[in-house]
């Protein structure tokens, strides 16, 4: 009889016992978001908004703390969290598409597709191209021809490098057929001060970011296939000004564990944080703050993070 104990024991600890106990008591504690930029930009923003019920008893009945990380574009974050972060549910991070799949296309990162595991999608942020309220330009047309008479004097800030913002500024010059200088920040809050504060010409941001700021800005054009009728529907894009600009940067945000993450911690976050996203109290504070929502399921996710990898691969080749 004591010998079958033990080896009763011995199995319990042999087999993935994990994923049964998470089934059951996972969140006995409270979750950390990392937030690879900057506090007060669109992702920290948002990411507040939409995990703020997570302690309601029908959904995580645990809080969802905010940790910010940025530096280098979302690599500082990112990187830390595909090495160290924790694979037992506690620490989870916010994801940004294109982000973080073109950074590990262009540079030698710690993450990608392959190591991460999407938990579900609460928002699609299109970029905008802004210029200070007090600014001598008045459209993209504008600029575009002071740009041509003036090559690499119009400075256009941008949250990183090979970010959306990035992706949208090199699309941007490319259909201007100008010479134009980016000049990457940590995140989208410090990008748009250094264009509100008169630091550079122009910036490359987040329709959320922008719509917030919009009393103290010029929204030049939207980097997507239609306008947004919700927030800025007076706003062109670019398309519509007859510049070649697509929907390639709209930025996919969401919620994501590291690989080997039990599948029961997996599976129930994922089925939780969709009904999370559409709580009434954070589809309101959505809306006040000028945030579009997407809600996409895991499935869902993974399957447009698939997508975006081989569409950015082919993409990133052909911008400089």
């Amino acid at each position: 009889m004591k010998m079958t104990t033990i080896a009763a024991a011995a199995l319990a600890v042999a087999l993935p016992a994990g994923l049964a106990v998470a089934a059951d008591d996972y969140p006995n504690k409270p979750i950390s978001l990392m937030i690879a930029y900057s506090p007060g930009g669109a992702t920290d923003f948002q990411a507040r908004i939409v995990t703020m019920v997570a302690a309601n008893k029908d959904l995580l009945a645990q809080p969802i703390v905010i940790i910010n990380r940025p530096g280098a574009g979302g690599r500082t974050g990112w990187n830390h969290f595909a090495s160290k972060a924790s694979t037992d549910g506690y620490q989870l991070a916010a994801y940004n598409v294109p982000h973080f799949i073109a950074q590990s296309i262009k540079f030698k990162v710690k993450y990608n597709i392959d190591n991460l595991e999407p938990i579900a999608n609460w928002g699609a942020d299109p970029a905008v191209l802004v210029v200070n309220k007090d600014s001598k330009f008045n459209s993209v047309k504008d600029l575009a021809a002071w740009a041509k008479d003036n090559p690499g004097k119009v400075t256009v800030s941008g949250a990183g490098l090979f970010v959306g913002h990035h992706i949208a500024f090199l699309q941007i010059q490319n259909a201007l057929g100008v010479k134009l200088s980016y000049v990457p920040h940590k995140g989208g809050a410090p990008a748009l001060k250094s264009v509100l504060g008169g630091q550079v010409m122009a910036g490359v941001n987040n329709l959320s970011d922008a719509f917030r700021s919009r009393a103290n800005l010029k929204i030049l054009g939207i980097a997507d296939l239609q306008r947004d009728k919700q927030f800025l529907p007076d706003v062109p894009t670019f398309k519509e000004q007859g510049y070649d600009v697509d929907d390639s940067s709209v930025n996919f945000r969401g919620i994501m564990v590291r690989k080997g993450t039990p599948q029961a911690v997996i599976d129930k976050l994922a089925k939780i944080a969709p009904a999370m996203f559409a709580n009434g109290r954070v589809a309101k504070q959505m809306r006040i703050g000028g945030s579009p929502i997407r809600i996409m399921d895991r499935a869902a996710v993974k399957k447009m993070w698939a997508e975006r990898q081989t569409f950015l691969t082919g993409l990133l080749k052909g911008l400089k």
